[in-house]
């Protein structure tokens, strides 16, 4: 991570002071404008500065729906959380019969469900209730897609961190995103995903990895332990191995998503030939797909049913499907000699 001279940390504020005059007029933007300025002043430790400052803010430019009466959702969301800019809201549709996991990760996703929906109860035993989850495991094995579950099971948005934004070259703005980014979540309930968290949470033995980074692994350290609810934070990780060790107790749960056995690969394959049936055993492919991941196998059955429908076909032929396996190891073995 680079740090940044004295000279391009002038620059930087040059830019938001810009930002704030361009946006004279425009009462939204310009709260927007004004309440990141006001959040580097309180991240550069200048906070009865800060203070000051939102104290005139408030006074001086009301929101839109506050003098309108009238709530614009748009001007609502800029107003409240102005760290939308840190996050994808993520479209959610699928839920707990579109995924098939292993039967331990399973049961602590129904868990994770029930506790939530019963959280009350637990409550009124004083009681905490699961709020910071880390999924481990390799990619297509349904990391993203359980964050999309557990949302829709839970009725609540789900938004994924940009974290091409959230790190950034200047000195402390990567910690001041994360704060910004946990304010945001800890204002509404919500799911947030945190995918390629070895990215912020690289380990701090690495000899290789400069002293911002270790502040920022300190920050994160704090926000996550702080981190209560109402929503839930979902971490995921391809590369376990690089993560801060101090980390993984700061979770109240660790799930392991794995590559699909061989019972798994049927009970998929069934589920992806259920509204267009295959025309042969499902049974003869598995042991040709033992290794590879869910989204693999789910691209090659959507492949397979692509061709039976371009051939106005109403059933898959195990030839179809053996043409979309082929496709499938050509693009893997392509892919491999790539990154090799």
């Amino acid at each position: 991570m680079r740090i940044i001279s004295p000279s391009e940390a002038r620059m930087a504020k040059a830019d938001h002071i810009k930002k704030l005059v361009a946006s004279f007029g425009r009462s939204q933007e310009f709260r927007a404008a004004t309440l990141r300025i006001i959040d580097d002043a309180a991240t550069q430790g200048k906070q009865p500065f800060a203070d000051s400052l939102r104290k005139i803010l408030d006074a001086n430019v009301r929101p839109d729906y506050q003098a309108s009466g009238q709530p614009s959702l748009t001007a609502l969301a800029s107003q409240i959380d102005p760290a939308t800019d840190l996050v994808d809201e993520i479209t959610v549709s699928r839920g707990l019969n579109d995924i098939v996991l292993n039967s331990d990760t399973r049961i602590l996703i129904d868990d994770i469900i029930e506790e939530r929906h019963r959280s009350e109860e637990l409550r009124r035993h004083r009681l905490p209730i699961s709020t910071r989850l880390l999924f481990s495991g390799p990619p297509g094995c349904g990391k993203t897609l359980c964050a999309e579950v557990l949302a829709r099971e839970l009725n609540l948005p789900l938004y994924s961190a940009r974290i091409d934004v959230i790190i950034s070259s200047f000195l402390g703005e990567t910690a001041s995103n994360l704060r910004r980014l946990f304010e945001f979540v800890a204002r509404r309930p919500c799911v947030l995903f945190l995918d390629e968290f070895d990215a912020l949470a690289r380990t701090r033995a690495d000899a290789a990895e400069h002293n911002e980074l270790r502040r920022v692994v300190n920050s994160l350290l704090l926000m996550i332990e702080r981190f209560k609810g109402p929503g839930l934070v979902i971490a995921a990780t391809n590369l376990p191995q690089f993560l801060d060790e101090a980390l993984w107790r700061r979770f109240d749960d660790i799930l392991s998503f794995d590559p699909p056995t061989e019972r798994e690969i049927t009970l998929l394959l069934s589920r992806q030939f259920a509204n267009f049936p295959a025309h042969f055993d499902l049974a003869t492919p598995v042991s040709k797909l033992v290794g590879m991941s869910y989204a693999d196998i789910e691209r090659i059955c959507i492949d397979a049913i692509k061709k039976a429908v371009l051939k106005k076909r109403k059933s898959v032929s195990e030839t179809e499907f053996a043409a979309a396996l082929r496709q499938e190891t050509r693009r893997k073995g392509l892919s491999s000699r790539r990154n090799a």
